[in-house]
């Protein structure tokens, strides 16, 4: 029987590449993001077909929604890939709108709760039983870039969120581990190349990695035996500057 996966954030890089891979390698695949025509464009790329889910993650009845679309098809899940996120744009903390803070909240760290809380409900009831839950972390929080405190606040969350989800998971054969992800290649991260901003004040370009080589390592951490968990896995471009940053 094939495995059920729901990827957020499905709709454009990371969450693209991920869930083509995990239809490529013969799961069932619930295709989770807020703009329904880049869902059906992943859909689209795929041999395999993809239940599209238009999903505001950070709203507590959409995510209710997919999951129960998720079940109504499929029967049953194996996994989550928490994937659906976004930045703010960099300016002092002293100029950051609250608005603006509250919209990386509730897009990076509730939407993973609320996610979190859905699987939990469906795996700890389905036979068999269990499941697991993959966070898309990021570097970020260890070494936060300049000017990025609402985007490094709630990806230090995302590890707390982890711990907790691996810890009170054990109970129903539920398991969590998370990604940190330093430089894909995709839209979000495309202006990289022309220069970021370091810590010491200067502007210079960095090297990505492609993006296939994240979708690898999850669909290897997604593909473990229950009994088996990648707590935590750090993912980026060799010559990043990751280590030594600051």
């Amino acid at each position: 029987m094939a495995k059920v996966a729901i990827v957020t954030g499905a709709g454009s890089g990371i969450g693209r590449a991920v869930s083509l891979a995990l239809l490529e390698a013969g799961w069932q695949v619930a295709l989770a993001g807020r703009r329904r025509e880049a869902l059906e464009e992943t859909a689209s790329l795929s041999e395999t077909a993809a239940l599209v889910v238009p999903t505001d993650v950070a709203d507590e009845g959409s995510v209710d929604a997919l999951f129960a679309a998720t079940k109504d098809r499929f029967g049953r899940l194996d996994l989550v890939f928490n994937n659906a996120g976004s930045g703010a744009r960099p300016v002092p903390i002293e100029d950051h709108a609250l608005s603006d803070w509250k919209r990386v909240v509730d897009a990076n760290l509730t939407g993973a709760f609320l996610c979190t809380r859905a699987a939990f409900r469906l795996m700890k009831d389905q036979d068999p039983r269990g499941g697991r839950i993959i966070n898309n972390g990021s570097i970020a929080a260890h070494a936060p870039r300049p000017l990025s405190i609402a985007y490094s606040a709630t990806k230090s969350a995302m590890t707390g969120l982890t711990r907790s989800t691996s810890l009170d998971g054990r109970a129903y054969g539920i398991a969590c581990g998370q990604i940190d992800i330093g430089n894909a290649e995709t839209p979000m991260t495309r202006t990289m190349a022309q220069g970021a901003l370091q810590a010491d004040g200067s502007v210079r370009p960095e090297p990505y990695l492609d993006v296939r080589h994240v979708a690898d390592a999850v669909l290897y951490m997604a593909g473990l035996p229950l009994e088996a968990n990648v707590q935590f896995m750090t993912v980026m471009a060799t010559r990043m500057p990751y280590i030594g940053r600051g």
